[in-house]
């Protein structure tokens, strides 16, 4: 789901995709339903494509994002009102191996900000399960197999 969720450079909040032209998207801001479209020129990057850094390596941020929704119950988190220590600790307390020394507080704020937009857009699944992954991916290695019968 994340895959289809951008940020863009330069403008404030999320964007969903919508469709893909040529050189051009037609995207819709998460937080005021506006459409608009991205031209090639821009720089985007897809929320499934981030990952933060950890102590045992690159962690998704979908299973971030899923990690923090089952520490909260579904809540949304105040970032903005947290100082340095304060988000280190809740950040802490949810993914205990991040690398203190590599995530900044913009990042956790930033992460806290998309979090509750996400929330607020009714999104409460982050990352793919696994079985679910293959289950599709089994499914479209299906279609071109079957045929009619006549």
């Amino acid at each position: 789901m994340l895959k289809k969720i951008i940020s863009i450079t330069g403008k404030p909040g999320l964007q969903k995709i919508l469709s893909q032209g040529r050189g051009t998207l037609i995207v819709e801001d998460v937080e005021t339903k506006r459409r608009f479209p991205v031209h090639s020129r821009d720089q985007v990057v897809s929320l499934g494509d981030i990952s933060m850094y950890t102590e045992s390596g690159d962690t998704p941020l979908g299973e971030i994002m899923q990690m923090l929704y089952d520490k909260t119950g579904g809540k949304p988190v105040d970032g903005d009102s947290m100082t340095s220590e304060q988000l280190h600790q809740s950040f802490g307390d949810v993914v205990t191996d991040y690398d203190r020394l590599r995530v900044r507080d913009r990042d956790i704020k930033k992460l806290y900000k998309w979090y509750n937009l996400l929330l607020a857009d009714g999104l409460t699944k982050f990352a793919e399960d696994t079985a679910d992954a293959e289950a599709e991916k089994a499914a479209e290695s299906k279609k071109p197999a079957e045929s009619k019968a006549e």
